[in-house]
């Protein structure tokens, strides 16, 4: 009975369309533009506001990356550092189309992160059609804003049978038609969002992540947003404390074997270091910070290699602005502890000296 209850409550909450929250100065720091787009499990309501935003925020901050969450609407706690989204609660997939046009053209997103349909499947409202209607929306995001990352989220579990049922139905569409969009060069990616979450996250009404749930989600959407570097950042430069120049490359062109150097910063394409998902560090997209000949010894040159995903290629760049390799323990710095420009690098012992400490630019 109880169940029955929480479903009913459940029907009038999901159902109702509420009113914008009032009006709010937008947030923006300058970065990539991210749209969160979705329904209440994107807005997150009064029980939970920030959602699934207030995770992802703190993950990527912490991993530096400057993004600019956009929307016309905000909501969340302190800690989530920029409040915009476009999180409708109550909305199906044809109330976000309707608005979608006004919504993109004055945000102008770069990245979108769509997780829609909860309530299509709620009203069993033209579910044979649902996943076609998804898609006609991405299709008019791509219209309107072709060069952004476009990331299709699977939609959370629920708690009730027969809707759970019509979830895995909906979901199950999802992957085909973002793969159709990507093989025809859209920038289109596949979030499986419902295996992260178990009935377990979700609240008492059966549908709306808890805290815990959300912050599931929001690691989710870092880990996909990661898969895709340039969806979260254009590029980093990292800056080299003891001389205030920034890590560069040799000629500054795409040639396996180029030395790594240090440069007057200047924040062109031979300083914008993009993090990858398994910890490298691309420059030209196709290129990445390397060990000459994949070596481990003390006083091993650094340089750029044709990106392979060996150890070798990948880097943490640690609290204390040591840049650490993950095959050899070592640290990057400039040989002799130079402070020049056109200074060759190399990996040596650790020692926390300025002249092994980097700073995101």
């Amino acid at each position: 009975m109880s169940r029955l209850i929480a479903a009913l409550v459940l029907g009038l909450a999901a159902t109702a369309v509420t009113a914008a929250p009032a009006a709010q100065a937008a947030e923006s720091n300058g970065g990539i533009r991210v749209l969160p787009l979705g329904d209440s499990i994107t807005d997150g309501g009064t029980a939970n506001p920030g959602a699934y935003r207030t995770e992802l925020w703190r993950r990527l901050t912490a991993g530096g990356y400057t993004v600019d969450f956009v929307g016309s609407r905000a909501n969340g706690p302190a800690e989530l550092g920029d409040h915009d989204h476009e999180g409708h609660p109550g909305y199906r997939i044809d109330q976000i189309q309707a608005g979608i046009a006004g919504w993109v053209q004055a945000t102008n997103p770069q990245t979108v992160l769509l997780h829609l349909g909860t309530n299509d499947i709620g009203q069993n409202w033209d579910l044979p059609n649902a996943p076609a209607r998804l898609f006609q929306l991405v299709d008019t995001i791509i219209q309107l804003a072709p060069a952004a990352e476009i990331f299709v989220a699977s939609v959370a579990p629920v708690a009730f049978a027969d809707r759970e049922a019509r979830t895995q139905t909906y979901n199950a569409a999802i992957p085909g038609l973002v793969q159709q969009r990507a093989a025809a060069g859209k920038h289109v990616h596949f979030v499986e969002m419902h295996a992260a979450l178990t009935t377990a996250d979700l609240t008492a009404d059966g549908v709306h992540p808890t805290a815990a749930g959300s912050a599931k989600m929001g690691a989710t959407w870092h880990a996909a947003l990661r898969t895709v570097p340039t969806s979260i950042g254009p590029g980093t430069g990292l800056e080299h404390r003891a001389s205030g120049l920034c890590l560069d490359v040799a000629g500054r062109t795409a040639t396996a074997g180029a030395h790594a150097v240090i440069a007057t910063c200047d924040g062109g394409p031979s300083q914008r270091w993009v993090a990858g998902v398994a910890g490298e560090l691309r420059v030209f997209g196709t290129m990445c910070l390397d060990v000459a000949g994949a070596a481990t010894a003390h006083g091993s040159d650094v340089v750029i290699w044709t990106c392979n995903g060996q150890s070798n290629q990948r880097w943490t760049l640690r609290a204390n602005g040591s840049l650490v390799g993950a095959a050899s323990g070592r640290c990057v710095k400039s040989t002799y502890g130079g402070t020049t420009p056109g200074t060759i690098l190399r990996i040596a012992d650790c020692d926390g000296t300025a002249v092994q400490l980097w700073s995101r630019r």
